[in-house]
């Protein structure tokens, strides 16, 4: 049995109401999506700076987790991003180390 499917037009998949808004939106998405990739990227690499510092401090007989440096980290982010930020920093700082 064969399934045949029909594109959707730009304006049911973005919701627009004409093709120009689509179009708009479109592109929009598009770019979002390539900024997207670029910040998963970054995290990776944050994720990854993180592991390495964390493995130094233990090793040197250190904690693993630095609070004072994580509160700038959170005030830096608060500051910038407003609430959103602190949550978003709290996100970054469990994936970079962990739950505390």
């Amino acid at each position: 049995m064969s399934v045949t499917t029909t594109a959707q037009a730009p304006t049911e998949t973005t919701g627009a109401r004409t093709e120009q808004a689509a179009s708009v939106i479109s592109d929009a998405r598009e770019r979002i999506d390539a900024l997207d990739n670029r910040i998963i990227g970054l995290i990776r690499e944050r994720m990854a700076y993180s592991a390495m510092i964390q493995e130094t401090r233990i090793s040197s007989g250190g904690r693993r987790v630095n609070l004072s440096r994580e509160m700038e980290i959170l005030s830096h982010y608060s500051d910038s991003l407003g609430k959103p930020g602190t949550t978003l920093a709290m996100t970054l700082l469990e994936l970079g180390r962990g739950r505390i």
